[in-house]
């Protein structure tokens, strides 16, 4: 059986993986699901998260402690920013990387460098357009894919703001332990995220990656979890 570590990404928090964790735990594998800091039930900590370092804590913290090891961790969308950290941190504890429609950071950048300038528009609306607290915004659910009228309810409740200081953070990366390890990428396409096409185009190609189409928006979690379960069981190599 599997140990899997399940990484939300921004705005979000461990409910995004209801769908997922049980079909998992069902099947007999182990789950982790983390809630960043500041972020989901831990969003009265949101002073608390200081940069994308504080995210690398969280999930290398929870690593540790409970002494996982061979640990499939799964990082969505912001989250491939942090499991890249994590892989740094501790390598000897991860079996394989999978990137869910994520960023995929090399040595000194951060987030806003893989942007493309005509996606900034879209998520300048789209946090114009969803939900706010405490003077802050979270995208339309929209943004992320989620359609269906009862499935984006759901996700305006539970999105929050994103702390500051978490998307222009370059990592560091001086050994890029994550290129050690075996890695997937999930691309969703249905419809498609501006930034991660990037990502896909890239390694669908590379023979050290597994890569993967989804035919689902960016919240496959949400819109396609039997998809993501057969994908994390796949690249589990679990069969």
């Amino acid at each position: 059986m599997a140990t899997f570590v399940l990484v939300h990404g921004a705005w979000h928090g461990a409910w995004c993986w209801s769908r997922v964790e049980p079909v998992l735990r069902r099947a007999g594998h182990e789950v982790h699901t983390i809630t960043l800091t500041g972020l989901g039930d831990r969003y009265h900590l949101r002073g608390a998260c200081k940069s994308l370092d504080t995210h690398i804590t969280d999930v290398a913290a929870v690593l540790e402690w409970r002494d996982l090891t061979d640990v499939v961790l799964v990082g969505h969308s912001y989250g491939g920013m942090v499991i890249t950290g994590v892989a740094e941190q501790a390598a000897e504890r991860i079996g394989r990387l999978i990137y869910l429609d994520a960023f995929v950071p090399e040595d000194g950048k951060c987030l806003f460098d893989y942007i493309p300038p005509d996606f900034m528009p879209i998520l300048e609306q789209a946090l114009v357009d969803g939900p706010s607290r405490d003077g802050n915004s979270a995208p339309d659910p929209s943004a992320f894919g989620v359609l269906d009228p009862a499935d984006a309810t759901w996700v305006r409740d539970h999105i929050v703001p994103q702390p500051d200081n978490t998307f222009d953070m370059p990592l560091n990366l001086p050994d890029h332990l994550a290129a050690s390890l075996p890695r997937s990428f999930v691309y969703c396409d249905d419809p498609a995220m501006g930034p991660f096409g990037q990502f896909s185009e890239r390694y669908q190609t590379e023979c050290t990656w597994r890569h993967h189409v989804l035919h689902t928006g960016h919240d496959a979690m949400v819109s396609d979890p039997e998809g993501v379960v057969r994908i994390l069981l796949e690249d589990a190599d679990i069969r």
